[in-house]
């Protein structure tokens, strides 16, 4: 597998060839991609376009505001955004499977003003974003990779359909799930660990959509489930980190399998990591795909014993039960009467 895949286990998937939409290409990126999806849930993207001085600046504005003092950068935090769901969150703050992460972070997602139906009908978890004053170049920053990133989603879905053999249109997602997508951007610090202990910085989980895009910083940490044992995904230059979602497990009946993930930050140093969230509609029911729903009955159980067939609802039912878990208490002050 290392021969096959000179940057790590995971595999290396060059999406060029769906930027230009040009039919030369297509097959191989769609066989790559399918086998990427069954073999791991995880592949690196590269070929994508994104101008490296993006992340760049979007890096250099996050670490001035991690490095703001506590009670300044409180002056966003979430329960500030109110159902919006967006803002700051101190270590400790945000829980994964049950328990506390060692990390810092900003909630973004698109920037919806306050008359957008959608903001009007308090729909959660849409909103404005919630910007330091201290820092400003973060607002164009964030919005900025939130345009490219967007743009990327949909570039990476189209090989996602192409892959699944059941004739869809390349433009399958963009014309319908993610015609009007839930677009959700985190900003992660993990502090190394105090002397001594061996805290997660995330603990295992899976991701609740579609797509993830993630870009890290040189210092690593992220590690994927695999029928062999726990993997490594290190950082590679110019590249990002995309993973399934338990959105995608649903829509091809577990064809593709949304894989377990944790992070722990032993690099001694502060870890910077930036996951965007691709997902389907708010309001969009996820049944499976035609030709993929007997899968589900007869592939293998997931790692945490969810079905993820038993859903019923909308996709933002489902995400609002997830994220309430993660913020229990902001669930309790902001949430208690949207989320299930």
């Amino acid at each position: 597998m290392a021969d096959d895949h000179p940057f790590g286990t995971l595999p290396v998937v060059d999406v060029a060839p769906l930027l230009s939409c040009r039919p030369a290409g297509l097959v191989e990126v769609a066989r790559q991609i399918e086998a990427a999806c069954r073999e791991h849930g995880f592949f690196y993207v590269t070929g994508h376009g994104v101008a490296p001085d993006l992340l760049a600046r979007l890096t250099r504005a996050c670490a001035a505001f991690f490095a703001l003092p506590q009670a300044a950068k409180m002056e966003i935090a979430m329960a500030r955004g109110g159902p919006a769901w967006r803002g700051y969150f101190p270590v400790g703050a945000e829980l994964t499977s049950g328990r506390p992460d060692l990390k810092e972070g900003l909630y973004f997602g698109a920037e919806l003003g306050r008359d957008d139906p959608r903001v009007r009908a308090g729909l959660p978890l849409h909103g404005p974003n919630l910007f330091p004053r201290q820092v400003p170049e973060l607002r164009a920053a964030v919005l900025d990779y939130i345009g490219v990133l967007t743009d990327l989603g949909q570039t990476v879905l189209r090989g996602v359909a192409l892959s699944l053999g059941l004739g869809l249109e390349r433009d399958y997602f963009a014309a319908g799930y993610t015609a009007s997508p839930t677009v959700l951007f985190r900003v992660f610090r993990y502090p190394a660990p105090p002397p001594g202990e061996d805290g997660w910085g995330a603990g295992e989980h899976t991701d609740y959509g579609l797509l993830t895009l993630l870009a890290q910083d040189a210092n690593g940490g992220l590690q994927v489930r695999t029928p062999g044992g726990w993997i490594d995904a290190p950082p590679i230059e110019g590249t990002f980190v995309a993973n399934i979602g338990d959105m995608l497990d649903r829509l091809t009946g577990g064809w593709y399998r949304s894989t377990p993930h944790r992070v722990r930050n032993v690099s001694g140093r502060d870890r910077f990591s930036f996951p965007f969230f691709f997902d389907p509609d708010f309001t969009a029911e996820i049944p499976p795909l035609p030709g993929r729903a007997a899968i589900a009955d007869g592939g293998q159980p997931r790692w945490d014993g969810q079905n993820l067939q038993a859903h019923r609802g909308t996709y933002g039912d489902y995400l609002l039960g997830k994220v309430s878990k993660v913020f229990p208490q902001l669930r309790r002050e902001v949430l208690a009467d949207e989320a299930p």
